[in-house]
């Protein structure tokens, strides 16, 4: 599991004209599930975002965590993490897991956040989003399971 997640003032995502997910401020989650990807990874990524201390404190140190801050996530499938570009032009997806399998850990995963006590919002597994944010830092970062 692969998760670019990016501090956030205000993000939203859109499908087909509509806004589907919006927060105020939190992280936004770009999430890739690999083939091998169980509840167990789905489980580590959540808790370690989660309290991952990446807010700033009144000193403007990152001391303050996403629980800590009482912040919000938009959470966006993201199949192309998952993409080669060793060789050729094009990508090639094949390390990115089969849409069953990866909703299933999606869904999982964005309830684990939820069950932690975070407001979730998402776009549209497997549609073409439109994703808007406001990057505070900047701050970007990959988490992985393994």
């Amino acid at each position: 599991m692969k998760v670019v997640l990016q501090r956030s003032k205000e993000a939203s995502v859109t499908v087909d004209g509509e806004i589907k997910g919006h927060i105020e401020s939190g992280l936004v989650l770009l999430v890739g599930i690999t083939h091998d990807d169980t509840e167990e990874e789905a489980n580590y990524v959540a808790d370690k975002i989660v309290n991952l201390r990446i807010f700033e404190d009144a000193d403007g140190k990152m001391n303050h965590s996403l629980l800590d801050v009482k912040g919000e996530i938009l959470s966006v499938s993201q199949f192309t993490l998952y993409g080669d570009c060793k060789k050729g032009r094009r990508p090639n997806f094949m390390n990115a897991a089969k849409p069953d399998q990866a909703k299933s850990i999606y869904d999982y995963f964005n309830n684990l956040l939820i069950e932690k006590g975070i407001k979730v919002e998402t776009g549209v597994f497997g549609a073409m989003m439109d994703v808007s944010l406001t990057n505070d830092g900047p701050v970007t970062l990959i988490v992985e399971s393994k």
